[in-house]
């Protein structure tokens, strides 16, 4: 689905043969298997055991989501780090974009992205399941639009001490062959697994099913049209 997004940020920053990617949180390592097709070195990070398996499947380096495990004793050996997905999951998006700009070379960039302003984004209702469903009571729900806010990117940015190097709005339409693969689909993503345990499988497919039917087209197929943001920072010390 986030495919546009990550050919977006490569064309920009003219990703090639002479490009080192690190992926964080790069799940199942579409967006590296992108990367090197254009000739880039590329590695990943992903704390999700079964995807990472799933992104060594296919012949990428991806490791458990240790650090120190992919910088050499003196210092950064990338030319481009991403937060793709990764951003808008973790519990602490200045640790992990502190993170980014120590595993960059100087003169290399980080690209961050996170979804869209909300109302430009079809698929806002159904990840509102996640949050309504999950236990109120345990830690912070998934919030998938806390970094979409203007300047929410760039403050990051510049408290990791790297300096702005544009961005852009990527359509990246969430397309299902019909309703039953489109609610495997979201159900596989992982963020709704606090619902889940919570209130459920029956009922968490129960009310994503029906946030799905104003998207079902007279063919059966779902397609919801959602914007995604990116920005890019160069670290320059």
């Amino acid at each position: 689905m986030l495919v546009p997004l990550y050919e977006a940020v490569y064309d920009r920053l003219e990703v090639g043969p002479a490009t080192s990617v690190l992926g964080l949180g790069c799940r199942s390592g579409l967006a590296l298997l992108l990367a090197a097709a254009r000739g880039a070195e590329v590695a990943g990070l992903e704390p999700e055991a079964e995807l990472r398996e799933l992104a060594q499947d296919r012949s990428l380096r991806v490791l458990a989501d240790v650090y120190r495990e992919v910088a050499p004793p003196r210092g950064a050996a990338h030319t481009l780090v991403t937060a793709f997905e990764h951003l808008s999951c973790t519990a602490d998006p200045p640790a992990l974009v502190r993170d980014a700009a120590r595993l960059t070379t100087r003169g290399g960039h980080v690209a961050l992205a996170t979804w869209g302003p909300e109302e430009r984004c079809e698929s806002a209702a159904v990840l509102d399941v996640a949050q309504r469903l999950a236990d109120p009571r345990g830690s912070a729900p998934y919030a998938p639009f806390a970094l979409s806010a203007p300047g929410a990117l760039e403050s990051l940015i510049d408290r990791a001490g790297l300096r702005p190097a544009g961005g852009g709005r990527v359509c990246c339409p969430y397309a299902y062959p019909d309703l039953d693969t489109a609610l495997r689909g979201i159900m596989s993503t992982g963020v709704f697994d606090p619902a889940v345990d919570f209130s459920g499988e029956r009922q968490v497919a129960k009310e994503i099913t029906e946030t799905l039917f104003p998207w079902v087209r007279p063919d059966g197929s779902v397609r919801m049209e959602n914007v995604f943001r990116y920005v890019l920072a160069e670290r320059v010390r």
